[in-house]
């Protein structure tokens, strides 16, 4: 025995130490299994912190990722395609002209797509020709004299090309090359023209896929025949699922007002909204309808906004005696956005186990804090912070035995620094050690 009171430790050759060490390092991995040290602590104050902090981790899990997220399943999104067609006829009579006009005149693209406009008014140039003829009378295209036309200057919100000549009697214009007569859109029809547009109909066919799990459906579902399309109009609360809308409805449903944008234009979305669940029968997969209002003029007062509503222009050529000439038609109308939104989902073990571990791992979030409350709040955290660590001693010698110097170094732990080590001992013997002094 040393003067120090411990038995002076046995050391083998450097080679020999290095294969036993590695020999047992094999053993303690694949035949020794290690446990995490628990501390029960008897307090009422941190116990109670710890199950508010699972019940609280628990009501996320269960709540808001496996019932309200589905964390348990999958999702795909669909692959669509939207088909529309128009019906209704209009009539009007303006400066004693009778006209009755049709889905081909009124709707536009004819194609059926998924984005078209509806005309509900109009302003109409007729027998327009090339030639030149006077501007508007309005200020920004009155002149004086010849000098207050420049030649070959084109305005941005006019009508042609300028001559440079001042003409007129009362009221001087500047002189354009343009189609003549030129457009005067400065009053607009009030009431609409196409007021009857209001009992238009649309159709609407919409097909959907979902790649992911080969699943097909249409917004024509079961019980929806050609029978049942003759008769029906749609309606929220009697008839959510008939694919036949009344366009007054869709105005209203969008919270527009009809007689105001049909004067001005304007434009609603069609929201189409698959959100399916396949856990049940596909049959339970079924379209819903919304509406929403996305520009126009509302609130019938806001008038001082910039370009309010929706139009557009476009013009029908004809040839009269060799000459080619054409009808002008400002158009003011609903523009209708058909929008599908889809989403499926079904179980599928892989986020299942996801959401579930993940679960698991945020329940550490209690230990943590609870820790935090033991070792660093508490009155009696100095007894806690020892009852959680235990530090052993470690005694290193056998290197300095071989330089024939018997040392030893002692880690003694503060029972008041927890883990940490607060003073370091050395005690150093220079003399030779017996066994290893190479004189006896």
């Amino acid at each position: 025995m040393h003067a120090s009171g411990m038995e002076r430790p046995s050391c083998l050759p450097r080679s020999s130490k290095m294969n036993s060490y590695i020999a047992n390092a094999l053993s303690d991995f694949f035949f020794k299994y290690e446990t995490p040290r628990q501390v029960l602590v008897r307090n009422r104050r941190v116990g109670v912190v710890c199950r508010l902090i699972q019940l609280g981790v628990l009501a996320y899990i269960i709540g808001w990722v496996f019932i309200y997220e589905k964390g348990y399943q999958s999702t795909d999104t669909a692959v669509s395609s939207v088909f529309t067609k128009m019906k209704g006829v209009a009539y009007t009579k303006v400066d004693g002209e009778e006209w009755v006009w049709d889905t081909v005149d009124y709707v536009f693209p004819e194609q059926g797509d998924s984005s078209f406009v509806v005309m509900t008014n109009y302003i109409i140039t007729k027998g327009q020709k090339m030639g030149k003829c006077p501007e508007l009378a309005e200020s920004r295209y009155l002149c004086n004299s010849d000098s207050d036309c420049e030649r070959g200057m084109v305005e941005r919100t006019g009508h042609g090309h300028m001559t440079g000549k001042c003409v007129g009697n009362t009221t001087k214009t500047c002189e354009v090359v343009a189609w003549c007569p030129v457009e005067d859109d400065r009053k607009i029809p009030d009431p609409a023209l196409l007021m009857s547009a209001e009992n238009y109909t649309l159709f609407i066919k919409n097909s959907v896929t979902f790649p992911a799990y080969g699943v097909k459906r249409s917004n024509l579902v079961e019980g929806i025949d050609n029978q049942y399309i003759k008769s029906c109009v749609y309606d929220p609360t009697t008839s959510p699922l008939c694919p036949i809308f009344r366009l007054g409805d869709l105005v209203q449903l969008s919270g527009f007002n009809f007689a105001t944008i049909a004067k001005m234009g304007g434009a609603i979305g069609i929201v189409i909204d698959w959100t399916c669940n396949l856990d049940y029968d596909q049959s339970e997969c079924k379209p819903i309808y919304t509406f929403h209002g996305l520009y126009g003029n509302p609130n019938e007062t806001d008038m001082a906004r910039a370009s309010v509503g929706y139009n557009f222009r476009y013009a029908k050529h004809y040839m009269e005696d060799k000459q080619e000439k054409r009808t002008l038609l400002k158009v003011f109308g609903i523009r209708f956005d058909i929008i599908v939104r889809s989403v499926a989902r079904k179980f599928d073990i892989i986020p299942t186990l996801t959401a579930i571990g993940s679960g698991v791992g945020i329940f550490g979030v209690a230990t943590v804090v609870c820790d935090l409350i033991l070792l660093y709040l508490l009155p009696k955290r100095e007894f806690y912070n020892n009852m959680k660590f235990k530090v052993t001693e470690t005694v290193e010698q056998c290197d300095n035995l071989r330089l024939g110097i018997n040392t030893f170094i002692y880690y003694i732990p503060d029972v008041y620094a927890g883990p940490r080590v607060s003073a370091n001992i050395i005690l150093q013997h220079k003399e030779p050690l017996d066994e290893f002094s190479s004189e006896k």
